[in-house]
């Protein structure tokens, strides 16, 4: 019995099939979740097949010899062919963790493809010449008409597939990147594959663009060599001043921007003066092109509020008459208060409530401070008892966290500070110093409460618009006692009456 278990076992035929069983178990089943051991099972048994067949004389890539035994013939063919297939799975295989490796799959699939293709190919050709023994030269010799044919018919899909070829081996873009044609067609590639590449625009629709044209067209790669994008923005000042004090008023409307890096440092040009206008062209860096909108609003908005805040007036359009003054235009109230402190007072969401006497009783009672450049307006956690408005100049907030300093914003004119200290007795969030020379406006909360007091309606509102600056600028106070007791508008009005002693109605 062992005997004749010796000789079942010493077949090559019986040999082959435990081998197949064997390798199918621990490939197919065992190692089914697992990519690497897979693919280690996989090179392992196609090492062990080739072992198998040349122990036996039965060389793979050879065509194979006259055999007067059917059997055997038959056995061989199927065992060159699952050498074969088998060698062509391992190469795939390879070919697979190799792209997913580089981290780039998605942007490969067109090149991985077309390896995998040749490979199969390859193996199919392989199969045919050595196990059916029939010749390759003449099977494509003969086919060569057909393929001419073939050729023809297709001409403009095989254009784009190796046109497709030829853009992923070079690789001017990645899925993800933004890029512009020179038809002014833009938008963020999302899908490339054998025939087209799919863009997704602006208006979130999908542009599909045959890769024959893409490969002729002019690109610019929005997103290389890296994520972040130049901004230019053109400005005309009238000019009453010398240009070297527009200039630097102009480096403080870049300077007070949140939405723009900080590094590279922004930079402003003259481009041209003449008697109407100095025409400034200032360039900068945005994070990514998707902040392209934001980042723009908030610089033209900073434009204006830098120039009405130092007296600087914007230049009209090129060819343009005006034939109404500033002055002309000017609003009634603001001819009746021309006061630097009123003025402040009309541009602050907190007082839009306020009538215009209550504006006037607060402006009368304003204090005027300067602060020199990189001087430290309050310290953090500081309880500020005054309301601190920017006349001019940048102010940053900035947050100590253990041994770091995370910046939170920056101030321009128009905006301000301190009305947590003096509505709800909170500590200020971060630092503030002064990044440039800078002129506040401060009301003291001495001179705030006595009207709090006289209209307890008031504190309704300074709770609503305190709710919604505080879910507009959430991220700046993370750690905040704000955060910590609710930002609900109820919740506010609450302290403020408490704080101020009012009587709930």
């Amino acid at each position: 019995m062992p005997s004749s278990l010796l000789k079942i076992f010493a077949d090559p035929i019986a040999q082959f099939c435990v081998l197949i069983v064997a390798g199918t178990l621990i490939s197919r089943l065992m190692l089914r979740r697992r990519q690497a051991g897979r693919l280690i099972g996989q090179t392992a048994f196609f090492i062990a097949l080739s072992v198998l067949l040349l122990y036996n004389g039965i060389i793979p890539y050879e065509p194979s010899p006259v055999e007067a035994d059917i059997a055997r013939k038959i056995f061989v063919g199927f065992a060159k062919i699952v050498w074969w297939v088998n060698g062509a799975w391992v190469l795939v295989a390879f070919v697979r963790i190799f792209l997913i490796l580089e981290r780039k799959p998605r942007e490969g699939r067109l090149v991985q493809d077309l390896v995998v293709g040749i490979i199969y190919l390859g193996a199919t050709l392989s199969i045919v010449s050595n196990v059916f023994s029939v010749p390759i030269g003449t099977l494509i010799a003969t086919s060569g008409v057909f393929a001419i044919i073939l050729g023809l018919a297709l001409q403009s899909t095989l254009n784009d597939v190796f046109s497709g070829i030829a853009l992923n081996l070079n690789r001017p873009y990645t899925v993800g990147d933004w890029v512009v044609l020179d038809d002014d067609i833009q938008g963020r590639i999302v899908e490339t594959n054998w025939r087209s590449t799919h863009l997704l625009n602006g208006t979130n629709d999908l542009v599909v663009i045959p890769n024959s044209a893409l490969a002729k067209a002019r690109l610019t790669n929005l997103s290389s060599p890296d994520e972040s994008h130049g901004l230019m923005i053109s400005v005309r000042i009238v000019p009453t001043v010398v240009p070297r004090v527009i200039t630097d008023l102009m480096r403080n409307v870049l300077l007070s921007s949140n939405s723009i890096l900080k590094f590279p440092e922004p930079t402003v040009m003259i481009d041209s003066i003449d008697g109407q206008a100095i025409h400034l062209t200032l360039s900068c860096r945005i994070k990514d092109i998707s902040m392209t909108t934001a980042a723009k609003n908030e610089i033209y908005d900073l434009i204006y509020r830098h120039t009405k805040s130092s007296s600087l007036r914007l230049a009209d359009p090129v060819g343009s008459v005006s034939a109404i003054s500033q002055e002309q235009q000017a609003d009634g109230s603001v001819a009746q208060h021309p006061g630097t402190p009123w003025r402040l007072l009309s541009n602050v969401p907190l007082f839009s409530s306020l009538t215009e006497d209550e504006k006037e009783t607060l402006a009368n009672n304003m204090t005027r401070r300067t602060f020199h450049k990189d001087s430290v307006i309050a310290e953090q956690e500081d309880r500020l008892k005054s309301l601190m408005i920017v006349r001019t100049g940048v102010v940053i907030v900035s947050r100590r966290e253990g041994v770091r300093q995370i910046e939170l914003g920056r101030l321009a004119p128009g905006d301000y500070f301190g009305e947590g200290g003096v509505l709800m007795g909170a500590g200020e969030v971060g630092t503030l110093r002064a990044l440039t020379f800078v002129v506040i406006y401060e009301i003291s909360e001495a001179c705030l409460a006595p009207l709090i007091r006289d209209r307890p309606s008031i504190a309704e509102e300074l709770g609503l618009i305190m709710s919604r600056r505080i879910d507009a600028e959430r991220h700046l106070f993370a750690d905040s006692d704000i955060l910590t007791n609710g930002a609900h508008p109820g919740s506010l009005t609450s302290r403020i009456r408490h704080l101020f002693q009012l009587q709930h109605d």
